[in-house]
């Protein structure tokens, strides 16, 4: 979740193998999709997410839940890695990316993809990438983390290797903060990340993690942001709704609800929290439902059925 540039080859060969159903049984032309007669038709829609970026995956069901109250069929498509969704996404393969970070975050896949991606709009201010450790460790600036390499391991327990959160923080924070030498960044994905931290907290051991805002596990580990005085993580920026160019004349009801969604603080952590927490994972569907039911004037253009 900032810039992380993979190959076009890479990306594209890995987006062509996800063989993505965004608009399968349909042909396409300029206008969308269209049925047999040739009327523009938007039965189908294909949200494309990453299930460990928690952001996405409360936005995808919280949009799975209102595009079929529209009578439109919703494909989930799970990936694992940001470039071939954003691929997918300008390719026509994948319809919408629920929860995008296209202002710094992934500004190097907007360079590339951009031309053939719409901005549906934003529903989050003020997200931002973090580094952090739990409040229990008495540093609170990465500042601070010189020095004391010993006492962390020598080790930034990261997320995905495709992450624009471990490009910021390898390409940008470690240099500017001179801790090359003495860290390491080690990647492998963010379910691993969370178990490292949950046994680092339960047994009261100094971890440092990279994080970001808006995220359930900041309050459920107890974490704290380290100060940033060199501004090496980036600006706060919003996160987006994305659809594949054309979106929103194929799907002209669709993208107006999704443009009418905007979350604050207290509705996305209790969205967040209720399907990653309280509901977990397999009954998203429902948590989505018991949000719904909740926070019926969450969103201006919410549908209650």
């Amino acid at each position: 979740m900032n810039k992380r540039h993979l190959s076009t080859a890479l990306v594209l060969g890995a987006a062509a193998s996800l063989a993505l159903a965004g608009c399968s049984g349909t042909a396409n032309t300029d206008d969308g999709q269209t049925d047999a007669a040739g009327d523009v038709t938007c039965d189908t829609v294909t949200l494309g997410f990453l299930p460990s970026w928690t952001d996405g995956l409360s936005t995808a069901y919280l949009l799975e839940n209102q595009l079929g109250a529209l009578g439109i069929d919703v494909q989930m498509q799970t990936l694992t890695e940001a470039g071939p969704l954003y691929a997918g996404l300008a390719q026509g393969d994948v319809d919408i990316y629920p929860s995008a970070w296209p202002e710094l975050t992934h500004a190097d896949y907007m360079d590339e993809y951009g031309d053939d991606i719409e901005d549906l709009g934003a529903y989050y201010e003020g997200a931002k990438l973090t580094i952090a450790v739990p409040e229990y460790v008495d540093i609170t600036s990465i500042e601070d983390l010189a020095g004391n390499a010993d006492r962390f391991g020598g080790r930034i327990v990261g997320i995905e290797p495709g992450a624009g959160l471990t490009a910021q923080t390898q390409d940008v924070m470690i240099p500017e903060y001179g801790l090359e030498g003495e860290y390491e960044l080690v990647t492998s994905s963010t379910a691993a990340m969370l178990t490292e931290l949950g046994n680092a907290v339960d047994a009261q051991e100094d971890i440092v993690v990279t994080s970001w805002r808006p995220f359930w596990a900041n309050e459920a580990y107890g974490l704290k942001d380290l100060e940033d005085p060199m501004g090496a993580m980036g600006e706060p920026e919003a996160l987006h709704f994305l659809g594949t160019t054309g979106f929103s004349e194929r799907c002209a009801e669709a993208a107006e609800l999704i443009a009418g969604i905007q979350l604050d603080d207290a509705d996305y952590a209790s969205l967040e929290d209720m399907v990653v927490n309280e509901y977990g994972e397999g009954r998203e569907a429902e948590a989505v439902e018991a949000w719904i039911s909740e926070n019926p004037n969450a969103f201006s253009t919410i549908i209650v059925e």
